[in-house]
């Protein structure tokens, strides 16, 4: 937070592409600036359970400085100029974030974890209330509205589809294994070497056989299967998603105790009662521990599908890489990092849901 103070805080560009001019921060603004970076040291070595409150106070500086020094820069300059944030902007408000995260490891009690997201709620209105709108980030999101929700859906749809054919096919797959030695080695053997192959590789590598497939049975290319586009974007997927379905599939099942098996079979249930309400339930949330790595990994991966014309958030990273334009990679970028860590906190929330009423159960 001390160096993104006194670092420029704003780059003035002309255009989205040409190359702009930086701009600090005013000399009473660095002062604050040090000032707020100093104040969650002192509080969490005086008073920790307040450390939350300068740390979230930073935050929301951070996001109010950046949107009133992006008002301010363009003033008298030309519908196209843009103000992107500077290298100051990203490390006070990395400093904040760090703070705000040690808040959370201090506080003794829920109650002081959640004030460490007293922050939340100031820069969402900070959003809806325009003060951010002369940042060239969203700027250039009011640009292509349409589009790029219509880019966010295609994201959302490929990975929600690569997930549901990876636990079709991963499910079934890992109950089989489960039991079985030789075939848990061949088909965890098989998920792992897909798994080795870099995602650029593996979407390369679909592209001759899944175009020889379509011009052998052109009922299938009137489906969509083609060599480029969202037929082997959802095949390398699927492919990817299996090995954590797979893994924690297995472990979980081989995990359930052999007391309780032994006692449901004593009660005579019979192997599909056994499965369905003792083996399984007891293995989800391990299991779904794997659904969890598998979905933030398809996020990921679902970017770089962007270059065979599968469409989603990758569409604008690479449009940005290949114009050299920083703003519109973040408009792919930060929705994708934010799309991953929803998926990631949601799905362990459930999780822990599921692990605290199998051990009020049991």
């Amino acid at each position: 937070m001390l160096a993104g103070a006194l670092l420029p805080w704003v780059l003035l560009r002309p255009n989205r592409l040409a190359p702009g001019e930086y701009l600090r921060l005013p000399p009473a603004l660095a002062g604050t600036g040090v000032l707020l970076a100093v104040l969650p040291l002192l509080t969490a070595r005086f008073l920790p359970r307040l450390t939350w409150l300068p740390a979230s106070l930073a935050v929301v500086v951070g996001f109010w400085w950046l949107g009133s020094q992006t008002q301010a820069a363009l003033v008298n300059q030309p519908p196209f100029a843009r103000a992107s944030a500077a290298s100051g902007v990203w490390l006070f408000l990395l400093g904040a974030g760090i703070g705000v995260y040690g808040a959370g490891l201090l506080a003794r009690s829920r109650a002081g974890r959640w004030l460490a997201w007293a922050w939340l709620p100031p820069v969402a209105a900070l959003f809806v209330s325009g003060h951010l709108n002369a940042w060239s980030v969203l700027v250039e999101g009011r640009n292509e509205g349409p589009r790029w929700v219509q880019e966010l859906g295609q994201h959302l749809r490929l990975v929600g589809g690569g997930l549901g054919l990876a636990l079709l096919i991963g499910v079934p797959l890992a109950v089989w294994a489960a039991g079985r030695e030789r075939v848990a080695a061949v088909v965890l053997g098989a998920a792992n070497g897909i798994q080795t192959l870099p995602s650029l590789a593996l979407l390369g590598l679909l592209i001759a056989p899944l175009s020889a497939l379509a011009d052998t049975f052109p009922a299938l290319r009137s489906l969509g299967v083609s060599g480029i586009g969202v037929a082997p974007a959802l095949t390398a997927l699927t492919l990817y998603a299996l090995l954590p379905i797979l893994r924690n599939g297995v472990v979980a099942l081989r995990g359930v105790p052999f007391g309780t098996v032994d006692a449901a079979r004593g009660m005579g249930m019979t192997a599909a009662q056994l499965f369905w309400r003792v083996r399984l339930p007891l293995a989800l949330p391990v299991w779904l521990s794997g659904v969890r790595q598998a979905a933030v990994l398809l996020v990921g991966v679902t970017a770089v599908a962007a270059l065979i014309g599968a469409g989603g958030l990758g569409t604008y990273i690479f449009k940005g890489l290949q114009s050299a334009a920083a703003d519109l990679i973040l408009l792919g970028a930060v929705p994708a990092a934010l799309l991953a860590l929803l998926l990631d906190a949601a799905l362990r929330g459930l999780e822990r849901v599921l692990g605290r009423r199998l051990g009020r159960v049991e």
